[in-house]
């Protein structure tokens, strides 16, 4: 049994060296592949012009949408019907915007999402087709053609005296209704340096990501330029690994440091703080004047049978003022954590209205080691 005792005894002293690794720290380390992006893999923005039929009288008005009736009747012309100088009057069309998003490496022949959206006053397009229409790039270049019917999540009815909307019924969506016309060219295998573009520009996690790969691959093989650039040297393997390659390097985790940053949104009254916003230490007070006034009219009426009384309306007005006097001085402590200063300040009973006034004049005071972005 002393062995068994002595194993045991081995591995909670094991457990123990190991339990600060663990902590809370072991766990903030992130993939090289959700910190940045290869340069040159992205996406291409598709946009193009297209009309949408077969609505049940929800279309554009023609006589409002002159770009809809000079439309219709081109592609009626292009189909050999001719309508020019005749008048149409039909509501079963409506002349829609169409965008996608061109997916790297998207091969020809493959199909990709498309979204749809009207143009002109068309009430809903629900149950519409979108004929065929020409993806465009920035470049003019058709990239993708797009058809078929519309999946419209919202919807809209009325009659005389009611209506009723959900969602937006003036845009839809069609899965895989577009077909990659062209490929964008871009040779991955062939290139011998190539580039990491971080989403969060940091000279830290910069240098971070560069000391793992170096690691990995041996030192040199990657040095960063700028706060938001990590360049690779790939080095001399067979063909096609390049993606292995890059499979291996953006499974390294690496732990990006942020800068102590405090976002607020006035309209929504939203504030969100950086784990590094530090306060040093300060005295505060918040107190509100609230004056608040109740009116409860009462009714005067002459006795019975009288003859010369009549009935008024007299005022009877309840003023009720509150200025904080309750409210004292809260010391927030030298250096404090993001957990501490949120804690003083709920501590104080204040809303995030009052809050993003009380974060702005400690900025103001000197004491708020952090910026703050006001949306």
């Amino acid at each position: 049994m002393k062995p068994f005792r002595r194993l045991i005894a081995t591995l909670a002293a094991l457990a123990m060296a190991l339990a600060p690794l663990a902590g809370p720290g072991a766990f903030a380390f992130s993939r090289i592949k959700d910190l940045a992006d290869v340069e040159g893999v992205r996406d291409n923005m598709l946009v193009g012009y297209g009309l949408v039929v077969g609505l049940n009288g929800t279309g554009d008005s023609l006589r409002n949408s002159p770009f809809t009736l000079q439309s219709v009747q081109s592609m009626l012309e292009r189909l050999g019907v001719n309508t020019r100088g005749a008048t149409l009057n039909t509501k079963n069309v409506a002349a829609v915007m169409v965008t996608a998003s061109l997916p790297a490496f998207a091969g020809q022949g493959s199909r990709i999402d498309i979204n749809v959206s009207a143009l002109g006053d068309a009430k809903s397009l629900q149950g519409g087709t979108l004929l065929v229409t020409p993806l465009l790039a920035a470049d003019g270049e058709i990239y993708a053609v797009g058809q078929g019917p519309i999946a419209v999540g919202g919807f809209k009815a009325e009659g005389a005296a009611a209506s009723i909307e959900r969602g937006v019924p003036t845009s839809g969506r069609i899965a895989s209704g577009a077909i990659v016309e062209r490929e964008v060219p871009f040779e991955l295998a062939t290139l011998e340096r190539m580039r990491l573009s971080l989403r969060n520009p940091d000279f830290t996690t910069a240098k971070r990501i560069q000391d793992a790969i170096n690691r990995m691959l041996g030192a040199g093989a990657a040095i960063a330029t700028n706060p938001a650039t990590v360049e690779l040297v790939i080095p001399q393997r067979g063909p096609g690994d390049v993606v292995a390659l890059l499979t291996e390097i953006e499974q390294l985790r690496v732990d990006p440091d942020q800068p102590a940053k405090i976002v607020i949104d006035e309209e929504s009254g939203i504030i969100v703080m950086g784990a590094e916003v530090r306060v040093s230490r300060i005295a505060i007070a918040q107190g509100n004047l609230t004056i608040k006034i109740t009116e409860s009219p009462q009714v005067s009426q002459p006795n019975a049978l009288s003859e010369n009384g009549e009935t008024v309306v007299v005022p009877r007005s309840d003023v009720t003022v509150d200025d904080g006097a309750d409210r004292k001085l809260a010391i927030v402590e030298d250096n404090v954590s993001l957990q501490s200063l949120v804690d003083g300040l709920n501590a104080l009973g204040i809303g995030p209205r009052d809050m993003i006034a009380i974060l702005q004049a400690i900025k103001a005071a000197g004491a708020l080691q952090a910026e703050i972005e006001v949306m």
